[in-house]
C-alpha cells in the first residue's frame, strides 16, 4: 500500500513499505528511470530475510512532488524525511543503477544513522579521476548521459518524447533496450514476473510527466554534493562484467575510492542480474546492520 510522507519542506514523498513489519528496516533506492514499485523479494522472501523495506519514489517520479534543481545528495534529506516519519533510528540502504548514487549520498551524509550501504550496478561521478567514465557504455546511455550533462534545456525535449512513448505503451522502454541487453539481460527480463513489475514500474514513474526521470539523469552526470570518499560505513558493491549500461569500471573505481568497501565482480552477469543478486544483498545487509546496532 502506498503511503505519504511530508518533508520539511512541504513536498509529498510517495513510500511503499513491505516485509516482516518488525524486521531490520533497509530502504532500496530505485533505478532510472524507476519507482517504488520496482522489482524487489516478495513479500514471503522478506519476512523470511528478516527485512522491512522501504522504497519511495524520488522527487517528480509517479506519487512525488518534484524538486526543481535537486543532486544526488538531496536523496538523504529524503530519506530522513522518510525514517522520521517512520520512527526509524538506524537503518541500511541499497541502491540499484540510478539508485546507487543516492544510496551512497544517504551512506556519506547520514553515517550516523546509516549502518550499513550496499550499491549494485551504480555508476561513478561523471568527474571521476583516472576514470574513462564513457567506455564501454551503451550508446543510448552515451547519448542520454550526454544530453543530460548539457543541461535541462538538452535533454528534456528527448526525455519528454521518450516518457510520451512509454505512457502510451509502458513495454517500449524493454524494447527500445533489448537491442543493447547482453544474453544473460534478455533471458531476465524474459521471464514473466520480472517482465510484468517492470512494466508496471515504468508506468508509474512515468505516469504523470519525465521531471524524474530528466532529473535522475542531470544530477547523475553533474557534481553530486558529496564526495564517495567521504562514505566511512561498511558498503558492499555488487555489478557485473558484462554490464553495458554502466560499465564495471565504475564499480572498480567506487570500490577502489570508498575505504570500507568490498567489491562482488560477477564473471558474467550483466545489469539486470543485479535483481537476481538482490536477496543475498538483502541479507547481507540484514546481518550486518544488526551486528552493527548489537555493537553500539
Amino acid at each position: 500500500m502506498t503511503e505519504r510522507v511530508r518533508t520539511p519542506g512541504g513536498r509529498t514523498l510517495a513510500v511503499e513499505v513491505s516485509g516482516d513489519p518488525n524486521g531490520s528496516p533497509i530502504f532500496l533506492l530505485h533505478g532510472t528511470p524507476g519507482c517504488r514499485l520496482g522489482p524487489r523479494p516478495r513479500g514471503m522472501l522478506l519476512h523470511h530475510l528478516g527485512v522491512r523495506l522501504f522504497s519511495f519514489d524520488r522527487p517528480g517520479y509517479g506519487g512525488s512532488h518534484r524538486q526543481l534543481g535537486r543532486r544526488v545528495a538531496d536523496a538523504a534529506a529524503d530519506v530522513e524525511a522518510i525514517a522520521d516519519a517512520y520512527g526509524l533510528d538506524r537503518f541500511a540502504v541499497v541502491g540499484r543503477s540510478g539508485g546507487g548514487p543516492h544510496a551512497l549520498a544517504c551512506a556519506a551524509l547520514l553515517s550516523n544513522r546509516i549502518t550499513c550501504a550496499a550499491v549494485l550496478v551504480s555508476l561513478a561521478p561523471q568527474e571521476a579521476e583516472g576514470l574513462d567514465w564513457f567506455h564501454g557504455m551503451a550508446s543510448s546511455n552515451v547519448s542520454e548521459f550526454t544530453a543530460a550533462a548539457a543541461g535541462h534545456w538538452h535533454v528534456t525535449p528527448r526525455l519528454t518524447a521518450a516518457a510520451d512513448e512509454i505512457r502510451a505503451n509502458p513495454e517500449r522502454l524493454l524494447l527500445r533496450l533489448r537491442t543493447e541487453l547482453p544474453d544473460s539481460d534478455r533471458r531476465i527480463i524474459s521471464d514473466a514476473r520480472i517482465r510484468t513489475i517492470l512494466i508496471r514500474c515504468y508506468a508509474e514513474a512515468l505516469r504523470i510527466s519525465a521531471a524524474g526521470w530528466i532529473d535522475d539523469v542531470v544530477a547523475l552526470c553533474t557534481p553530486w554534493g558529496f564526495d564517495p570518499a567521504m562514505v566511512t560505513v561498511p558498503v558492499l558493491l555488487w555489478h557485473g562484467y558484462a554490464d553495458r549500461f554502466t560499465p564495471v569500471s565504475h564499480a572498480i573505481w567506487l570500490a577502489e575510492t570508498i575505504p570500507n568497501a568490498t567489491a562482488i565482480l560477477h564473471p558474467s552477469a550483466a545489469h539486470f542480474g543485479a535483481l537476481d543478486a538482490l536477496p543475498d544483498i538483502l541479507h547481507w545487509l540484514n546481518t550486518n546492520s544488526n551486528a552493527i546496532r548489537q555493537t553500539g
